[in-house]
């Protein structure tokens, strides 16, 4: 397996990471205050040029074909990371998050994401090393998760308040009825109670490691190079919380953007399937996914419905309803 990545790579890319991180939140933005449009669109750009920018590295570094490796590994992982945006916007409007305290959850979220898919990344290459034989299942697995997106299955429109992970939270542990500002939680009584921001966080940490099972069996079959998958998984979700407020008002709009994502799965799937047979060049891998992924947005576009089928329309912004009311 033609790998790349010395260990001064991997120590530098995370370094970089994590003064992104901590200037994002202790410089850019240390007052917690709502997102607008405008600086929603202006951070995407940010985020996915800084991907743009680490892809010329790449290609400057170790050639092409890994370059190519690393574009359609962000490509799939973005366009998976849009629909389990959807969930994210069902958690922050059933526990009525304010405004100013989404950013700092979903900044959390991705540090602790960071940790979790680094982990899941390494085993995961290790596994397929050593036991190629998994590569069939993970194509059989993403070719039966790619249909039943198409048939409809996998609704994430549920109510949280019955999802298992919530109702287990709450039975370890107490939890306060409002909202403290931006803490996680309070001493009262002389007892600690989680404020319902820390179930929010959890909730969506415990999502990451779901959202894994889909996204990383995808781009093990671009690439087996650990530090290709990290990356590009890396950047993707960098850009996930900016990506998030501004699709959060239009995810309705996009009423074939599962028809595009089930064709993207089954696609990989079967390339992993038929693997020994065809050898698909990673070039129409990327040509595939860009494509069935703009014919979905555009299709979507040219016909709009008011409403599509399964969506959620808030009555106003995300979060907007009384913060002393979390629906618990």
């Amino acid at each position: 397996m033609n790998t790349v990545g010395t260990p001064a790579h991997w120590l530098g890319f995370l370094a970089f990471v994590l003064a992104l991180l901590f200037a994002d939140l202790f410089l850019l933005h240390r007052e917690a205050k709502p997102v607008s449009p405008k600086s929603a669109i202006r951070w995407t750009c940010v985020w996915v040029s800084l991907a743009a920018a680490f892809c010329a590295l790449v290609y400057g570094q170790f050639g092409e074909a890994k370059a190519l490796e690393f574009a359609t590994g962000y490509l799939i992982e973005e366009a998976l990371s849009v629909d389990n945006l959807f969930v994210f916007l069902v958690l922050f409007k059933y526990f009525r998050v304010p405004l100013e305290q989404q950013r700092r959850v979903l900044f959390w979220g991705v540090l602790g994401a960071l940790l979790m898919r680094a982990a899941c990344i390494l085993a995961g290459t290790a596994l397929i090393s050593q036991f190629r034989w998994l590569l069939y299942l993970f194509g059989a697995f993403l070719v039966i998760t790619g249909a039943r997106l198409l048939t409809g299955g996998g609704d994430s429109t549920a109510d949280p308040g019955d999802n298992t992970i919530v109702r287990w939270l709450r039975r370890i542990m107490p939890v306060t009825g409002e909202f403290h500002g931006a803490r996680f939680s309070i001493v009262k009584d002389g007892k600690r109670w989680a404020t319902p921001l820390l179930l929010v966080l959890i909730t969506i940490e415990i999502s990451d490691v779901i959202f894994a099972l889909d996204s990383l069996p995808a781009i093990f079959a671009i690439t087996l190079d650990p530090f290709i998958v990290f990356t590009s998984n890396i950047f993707a979700i960098l850009g996930l919380r900016t990506l998030f407020f501004l699709l959060s008002s239009m995810m309705g709009q996009f009423r074939f953007l599962r028809v595009g994502l089930s064709v993207v799965l089954i696609f990989i799937g079967g390339k992993m399937l038929l693997a020994h047979f065809v050898q698909i060049p990673i070039a129409v891998s990327l040509g595939v996914v860009a494509g069935a992924l703009a014919v979905a947005v555009v299709t979507s576009m040219a016909l709009p419905e008011h409403r599509a089928r399964g969506s959620i329309s808030p009555d106003g912004p995300i979060g907007s309803g009384d913060p002393g009311e979390p629906g618990d």
